[in-house]
């Protein structure tokens, strides 16, 4: 088999050739967990996902890690606008990522380290760094000497010279050089911190990725990904504080995802535009918006407005309308008629064209086109009054192979139990924090799908209508 990879480090594509034939390591950097993840945090999550899922379908055994920040100053600070404890926080954002990333037909990783479970390696990788001589303590603060690391830059492209320019040591930071990054940060008054050789406090955000990929996955990794905004700085520290720590290349293939930009704006704080997957899958089915982001290559920026979402929407319906249609004709005769066998023909001839598209850097949009082709092939065969058994379960096969290499599902499933209990969870956190609005969309979503509920004195019960 013959993948190819754009790989960021190199910037050209790349055959894909695993450190273990047959195998693959992948680390995606997740969430910080202090909200509900909005559609930047969904692509990567629907990307790398299908990713897995594609090399899987070619016989490769992925072991696929992806972590939480579980602290972080923004998680700190949400804890205190909810009068709970940071762990509160980001324990109930974990549980709602994983609600909100089911709901768009991602697996779970083989593993889900979280930064606060991994205190040990994170304190143990540090104080080999300082042993080496990359890393130093500064005023209970641990910082990384970047320029001790020959190549750093070299992910991002750009030269130690080039990155001073704008460099700046904050108040209270007490470098060797702006250029240096912090390992651990010494404890506030209040904030959650841990004990450590250099005095209380917490990791920097790059060393927690390092550290839990390290510990998951080894010293080298195949495949490390993430959004585009992470290539740096936070995966060139990555790059800088392993390999200065094991003498070995940390990752082989990097991957990064385009923006997605709202109503042709970049999606940011400022300007008020952040859509919540929360909020879109509570009036949508999850599956529209898996491909809607799928509908464009991973590495291309891609727009979100109701217009776009909406024709993906009428796109997927097409395609489920077709695969309905070879259902409601399936069995009516056993018999190959003359010419069905170019239909067969047909059909592997599209295969492959799925394949190829898929192994030329995980081609998504490409590969719906060609969903499109045999949706259009299996509409004619059908207008044509052609009844072969044979032809009408190649069609459907092939409908059902590729929608689940792509996570995209045929059928409308029932929720999952769990599922259901984990909504009316979010309904009750809903209305203890006064947010009526939410908990009534929440019921809702739940009667729309035939869930009942009824509040009593020992708590929601629910039933399916």
């Amino acid at each position: 088999m013959t993948i190819k990879i754009y790989n960021t480090l190199t910037r050209k594509k790349e055959t894909f050739i695993p450190l273990e034939e047959g195998k693959v390591k992948m680390y995606v950097c997740g969430p910080t967990v202090y909200n509900y993840i909005h559609i930047g945090n969904a692509r990567p999550a629907i990307v790398f996902d299908t990713v897995r899922r594609y090399l899987e379908y070619r016989g490769y055994e992925v072991h696929f890690v992806s972590n939480f920040t579980d602290v972080d100053d923004k998680i700190i600070k949400a804890a205190k606008e909810l009068g709970v404890d940071a762990i509160t926080v980001a324990e109930r954002f974990i549980e709602a990522f994983f609600a909100d990333t089911s709901a768009l037909g991602c697996k779970k990783a083989d593993a889900h380290p979280r930064v606060t479970e991994n205190m040990d390696e994170i304190i143990q990788f540090i104080e080999a760094l300082i042993e080496k001589g990359y890393a130093y303590e500064s005023g209970g603060d641990v910082y990384f000497r970047t320029r001790e690391f020959d190549g750093y830059g070299k992910l991002s492209h750009q030269s130690v010279d080039d990155l001073k320019v704008g460099a700046r040591i904050q108040p209270g930071e007490l470098k060797e050089d702006p250029l240096d990054f912090a390992l651990w940060k010494a404890a506030k008054e209040g904030e959650i911190s841990w004990d450590s050789p250099w005095g209380k406090g917490r990791p920097g955000w790059h060393i927690e990725c390092s550290a839990m990929a390290r510990k998951y996955l080894g010293d080298t990794i195949d495949i490390h990904a993430g959004g585009q905004d992470l290539t740096f700085p936070h995966h060139e520290n990555e790059i800088a504080q392993s390999e200065a720590l094991t003498g070995k290349m940390f990752a082989r293939y990097w991957m990064h995802n385009g923006y997605i930009n709202i109503e042709n704006e970049k999606m940011s704080k400022s300007l008020g535009n952040f859509v919540l997957v929360n909020d879109i899958i509570r009036e949508h089915d999850p599956q529209v918006l898996r491909f809607f982001m799928l509908s464009v290559h991973y590495r291309n920026p891609i727009n979100y407005s109701e217009e776009l979402f909406a024709n993906a929407g009428a796109g997927l319906e097409r395609l489920k309308t077709a695969y309905q249609n070879l259902k409601h004709r399936h069995g009516v005769s056993a018999n190959l008629a003359d010419g069905d066998q170019k239909w067969l023909d047909q059909i592997k001839a599209l295969h492959d064209e799925f394949i190829e598209k898929m192994d030329d850097d995980f081609n998504t949009a490409d590969g719906i086109s060609v969903l499109f082709e045999l949706a259009k092939h299996a509409n004619y065969y059908l207008r044509e009054k052609n009844t072969s058994t044979t032809v009408i379960e190649a069609f459907m096969k092939e409908f059902e192979e590729l929608f689940s290499v792509l996570g995209l599902e045929l059928e409308t499933e029932e929720l999952l139990d769990e599922e259901i209990e984990q909504l009316i969870k979010q309904r009750n956190e809903a209305r203890k924090e006064r947010n009526f609005k939410l908990a009534d969309e929440i019921r809702d979503r739940l009667k729309d799908m035939n869930i009942i509920l009824e509040d009593t004195a020992q708590g929601t019960r629910w039933k399916r209508g």
